[in-house]
């Protein structure tokens, strides 16, 4: 599979070394160098120094061959805007974005755009793992939690 990832923060990293290591061909895109670090010496990705909302480095990163995009930088706004520019503009049919704010990535679920909130994963996961409750898949945790929307929302 042809991946294409933008930030190597602790997420993008990550994530990058686990499917280059699984044997998929992996590309980086990132604004700062000192950050690509965090891959090591010997991985086996492709780097491309750039702005991800930039077209011209989504084309050097040839986003139009990529089975998959996704976006894990901090920021939700570019996070989101540049999975529908993959989606939309470069056609990939796989896209995720990393997005910090529930409300937000539950929105953009709607439209189609599969969003991860690591916040509200961990939160109902150490709730459960609190409570004694079994454990659930990730779709179960990755939500704005109906029972926080009222008390959120006062």
């Amino acid at each position: 599979m042809r991946i294409v990832i933008m930030g190597c923060g602790r997420t993008g990293s990550t994530l990058a070394l686990l499917m280059s290591h699984a044997g998929h061909q992996v590309t980086v895109i990132e604004r700062s160098q000192d950050a690509l670090l965090r891959l090591g010496k010997r991985h086996n990705c492709t780097l491309v120094i750039g702005d991800g909302l930039d077209e011209d480095t989504l084309r050097r990163a040839e986003v139009d061959k990529a089975d998959a995009f996704i976006a894990c930088t901090n920021g939700d706004n570019t996070n989101l805007m540049v999975v529908q520019m993959a989606r939309e503009l470069f056609g990939v049919k796989r896209v995720a974005a990393k997005v910090n704010d529930p409300v937000r990535a539950e929105a953009y679920r709607e439209y189609g755009i599969f969003t991860v909130t690591s916040g509200a994963l961990l939160a109902g996961y150490l709730r459960d793992w609190l409570l004694g409750n079994p454990t659930q898949n990730i779709e179960h945790y990755n939500q704005f939690y109906p029972e926080l929307r009222q008390l959120l929302e006062d």
